[in-house]
């Protein structure tokens, strides 16, 4: 009986050790598709001054020998509340493989010290995370991250920013897949 239970013990273990091993990373083709949703946007005084919907489209496809990352985003805050302020920013880079696995680079990317941004993605598991590095005038540095995990429903977003290692602001939001 004791021989009987330890063996399913150690088949579980090794069932539990071998499930990092089995996540692979995705390759890029499996984030292609347009994407739409709403998120809701937190910083330190979210707690006194509330927190800001927001609403995203975001559409990854081929482009070159890599992919395209372009997103917009959709502020809506202040104002008479049935016709609220509204702010559009959005963004487009290009990312180009760079030899090492699930690793790509912006070709545009420039010195960061110029106040365009750095720009780098990379893929682990099921998630494109996208980063973007500048450096003020004063020295001080900005790092935004985007990362947009795949769900069976489309995907979940986390956007953080940081300055001078610092958390500004954070959005976190749903996104489904609207076209391929």
């Amino acid at each position: 009986m004791k021989t009987g239970l330890r063996f399913i013990a150690a088949l579980c273990l090794m069932v539990v050790l071998a499930q990092p091993s089995l996540a692979r990373d995705l390759r890029i083709d499996a984030f292609y598709g347009l994407f739409k949703g709403t998120g809701v946007a937190e910083n330190k005084d979210s707690i006194y001054f509330g927190v800001t919907v927001r609403d995203f489209d975001v559409s990854v496809r081929p482009a070159d020998e890599g992919f395209e990352v372009e997103w917009t985003t959709v502020i809506r805050r202040g104002g008479n509340p049935n016709n609220p302020k509204v702010k559009r920013k959005g963004q487009k880079f290009t990312f180009l493989p760079t030899g090492k696995g699930g690793i790509y680079r912006s070709p545009t990317s420039a010195d960061p010290m110029s106040g365009v941004p750095y720009a780098w993605a990379r893929i682990k598991k099921n998630t494109l995370n996208v980063y973007l590095f500048t450096i003020t005038a004063s020295g001080a540095f900005s790092l935004q991250t985007y990362a947009r995990t795949l769900t069976p429903l489309g995907m979940d977003f986390v956007f953080t920013r940081l300055r001078d290692g610092e958390p500004v602001r954070s959005v976190k939001g749903k996104l489904i897949k609207y076209a391929k």
